[in-house]
């Protein structure tokens, strides 16, 4: 299935706004995390959270084609 994932913070600024990725039918959002540290090609970036539909995913959790997938990195405040 082909899935736009939204990417901010250090994700965005390396990548852009979103990245395409192509993956099974039956994926989750650890898949999905791999695919995009894949695309990233060696970039030092941080190891994001998963949300989908606007919920913080667990690596198991499914994705499906027309979910809204983001990946937020850490971040911190002052």
């Amino acid at each position: 299935m082909a899935l736009t994932v939204l990417l901010f913070a250090s994700w965005a600024d390396a990548l852009g706004p979103s990245i395409a990725l192509d993956l099974p039918a039956e994926t989750t959002a650890g898949a999905v995390l791999d695919a995009a540290f894949a695309a990233a090609a060696g970039r030092a970036l941080p190891k994001p959270l998963v949300a989908v539909n606007h919920v913080y995913a667990k690596p198991g959790t499914p994705v499906r084609s027309g979910d809204e997938v983001a990946l937020i990195p850490p971040v911190a405040g002052g």
